[in-house]
């Protein structure tokens, strides 16, 4: 045989042999349309997408080293699960989508793995340990945390209280509407768009940018170690303002000047009231400038 055709076999045993070690899935089973639904994957990607059907379908690839896939119901709870060996953390790397009915209530969880949540209506609880989050909300209660990635939630508008937070990552929340809890310890947060009756975001190290509307009687929190404030309000805001930097400057678009907080330190501080004062408004960063607007 030549070197040629030897090469040739070759080629095709091995594409023979990956494609026996990638399993793919296709399974489905009936499902309450508005139930719960457990989705753990161990690594790889977590895609889940809300649909008209009263069903559950999961499809995708399998690692090498998976032992099964579990699909499973009790009442209107669906378990999908994505089981490996105690022992082994090789080759079990697994690309799952799951389809449930839009009104579903989701509970996902990841160590190395991905997620993204499109079209979802009910609550969701989204957590992984080495991975980004991206998910969409329509009025429903979320919780979503990375230890080691970017978190990202979109909103339509609708009322609903959002946790976000993430160890080593970037928190981008908008569009939404209600209360807002994030905390980075290493990542940016910013929340964009949206009408807040309370916000309370922070960050060890990283910027914090809040770009919304704060309601009547709302309370916005704002809490840095090293890095830049930007608060930009979307219409008038009523609020009781306290605010101040350990070494950097503030700058306001409304109220008195920012004055020392001693003469023997470097810090700034502003304290005033907008308005008819309804609401509270806190801002301190230790090393950073702080800028406010409207």
């Amino acid at each position: 045989m030549t070197y040629r055709k030897l090469a040739i076999v070759l080629g095709l045993l091995l594409a023979s042999a990956s494609a026996a070690a990638a399993e793919s899935v296709d399974e489905t089973i009936d499902a309450a349309s508005d139930g719960r639904v457990d989705i753990s994957n161990t690594a790889g990607t977590i895609e889940v997408y809300g649909w008209s059907n009263d069903r559950v379908e999961v499809t995708g690839e399998l690692g090498e080293n998976v032992e099964e896939l579990i699909l499973e119901r009790d009442g209107d709870h669906v378990i999908v699960k994505v089981k490996v060996p105690r022992k082994s953390s090789k080759n079990i790397s697994s690309d799952i989508v799951v389809r449930l009915p839009e009104a579903s209530s989701i509970y996902v969880s990841a160590v190395s793995a991905d997620i993204l949540v499109e079209g979802v209506g009910g609550e969701q609880s989204l957590h992984t340990v080495s991975g980004d989050v991206d998910t969409e909300v329509a009025g429903s209660d979320v919780e979503v945390a990375s230890v080691s990635g970017d978190v990202e939630v979109a909103g339509a508008g609708k009322e609903t209280v959002t946790q976000a937070g993430s160890v080593s990552g970037d928190l981008v929340l908008h569009g939404l509407s209600g209360e807002i809890s994030a905390s980075a310890v290493s990542g940016d947060v910013t929340v964009n768009e949206g009408s807040y009756d309370r916000v309370a975001i922070e960050t060890v190290n990283g910027d914090l940018t809040f770009l919304a509307e704060l309601r009547p009687g709302g309370r916005l929190d704002v809490e840095g170690v090293n890095g830049e404030v930007e608060i930009e309000f979307s219409g008038k805001v009523s609020a009781k303002f306290e605010v101040e930097s350990f070494t950097g400057r503030i700058e306001s678009c409304f109220g008195p000047d920012p004055v020392r907080t001693s003469k023997y330190a470097p810090g700034w501080e502003l304290s005033f009231t907008e308005g008819d004062g309804d609401g509270n408004v806190s801002v301190s960063t230790l090393n950073g400038d702080i800028r406010i607007c409207n």
